[in-house]
C-alpha cells in the first residue's frame, strides 16, 4: 500500500547551525511520502540558502517583527496538501530515520487530534534547563501526571479536526497548550510518541527566562479553570521557588553539576516572579 503523504512545517529565524543537521536529518526519513513548508522570519544567516537547497514545496519568507505563532502555524496547515501536518522546529534534529513514521502513524485514529515526541537536550544545555527537559520527556517523566501537557516542537496534527477551529492568534505564547486543550474538552486524544526523538533545548539568561514564563503564564490565565486567588506572591514565588530548588540540587547532585545549581536558583526566582505578573497580566486581558 502507499505511504499517505505528509507535510512537514518547519519554523526557522536565523537557525542555520542546527539546519544543517535538521535538513539532512529530514531528508533521510525512512517515511517517504513527504512534503516540507517552510515559513521563515527574515534570518540573515545562511539558513535561506540551506532551506533552498532542500527545494521545499513552499518557501514563506516574513518580516521577523511580523512573526506570530499561531499565524504561522495556521498558514502552513493551510498550504499543506495532505491531511497530517507534521511540525518540527528548524533547531529540532531528528536523533534516526524513524522520527517521522511514529508520528504518522499515531495520527491515523480519527480520534487522535495531535501526537507530540520526545525531546533530549543538546551537550552544551545547563542544568537547569535539562532538568525541565528530565521532567517533560525523561524516563520517568513529571508530566505524564500534569492536567496537560504538549509540546509543538516535534509533532504532529489531524488537519480534519484542525480545520474546525485552529489556533487562536490573539495568543503569543503556549498557542499549541491553548490548542490541545480545546482538542480534548472536544472529545478528542492528544498522544506521546517517545520512540521518535529530536534534539532540541535553549540556554536562556535570567532576562529570557523571565519573558518567556510571563508569556506562557499570561497565556495560562486564558484557559485557568481555577481561581485568580490561587496565583499569589507566598504560593507561586515563595513556595513555587523553594519546591524548584528542591528539584534542581537533586538533580545537580545525581550528576556531579552542584557547581550550576547557584544559577539554578538564579533562574527560577526570575521565573516565579515572571509567573506571577505574567499570570495577572493575562487575567486582565482575557478575562476583564
Amino acid at each position: 500500500m502507499t505511504e499517505p503523504l505528509v507535510t512537514i512545517i518547519m519554523r526557522s529565524f536565523n537557525e542555520g547551525w542546527a539546519l544543517r543537521d535538521t535538513l539532512p536529518a529530514v531528508q533521510s526519513q525512512n517515511y517517504k511520502n513527504w512534503e516540507l513548508i517552510v515559513i521563515d522570519s527574515g534570518s540573515t544567516d545562511g539558513s535561506v540558502d540551506l532551506i533552498q537547497k532542500a527545494q521545499p514545496s513552499h518557501f514563506i519568507q516574513i518580516k521577523s517583527q511580523d512573526y506570530n505563532p499561531s499565524r504561522v502555524m495556521n498558514h502552513g496547515m493551510q498550504l499543506a496538501r495532505s491531511e497530517f501536518g507534521i511540525f518540527l522546529n528548524a533547531d529540532a534534529t531528528p536523533q534516526s530515520d524513524n522520527w517521522l513514521r511514529p508520528l504518522v502513524e499515531g495520527l491515523q485514529d480519527p480520534k487522535t487530534a495531535a501526537v507530540f515526541g520526545k525531546q533530549i537536550p543538546r551537550p552544551n544545555c545547563e542544568a537547569v534547563f535539562a532538568c525541565d527537559y528530565e521532567r517533560c520527556f525523561g524516563p520517568n517523566r513529571e508530566s505524564v501526571k500534569w492536567d496537560h501537557y504538549f509540546s509543538m516542537v516535534s509533532s504532529g496534527l489531524r488537519k480534519d479536526i484542525w480545520a474546525k477551529r485552529g489556533f487562536l492568534e490573539k495568543m503569543q505564547y503556549s498557542e499549541d497548550d491553548e490548542y490541545t486543550r480545546w482538542c480534548v474538552a472536544q472529545g478528542y486524544r492528544v498522544v506521546y510518541c517517545p520512540e521518535t526523538v529530536v534534539m532540541h533545548s535553549h540556554n536562556y539568561t535570567p532576562q529570557q527566562a523571565y519573558k518567556r514564563s510571563f508569556g506562557e503564564a499570561k497565556a495560562l490565565a486564558a484557559v485557568w479553570t481555577g481561581a485568580p486567588s490561587e496565583f499569589s506572591w507566598f504560593r507561586t514565588v515563595m513556595l513555587g521557588w523553594l519546591g524548584d530548588l528542591r528539584r534542581d540540587f537533586r538533580f545537580c547532585a545525581g550528576r556531579n553539576r552542584l557547581g550550576e545549581f547557584p544559577h539554578a536558583a538564579r533562574i527560577r526566582w526570575q521565573q516565579r516572579l515572571a509567573k506571577l505578573a505574567g499570570f495577572r497580566a493575562g487575567w486582565a486581558f482575557y478575562r476583564q
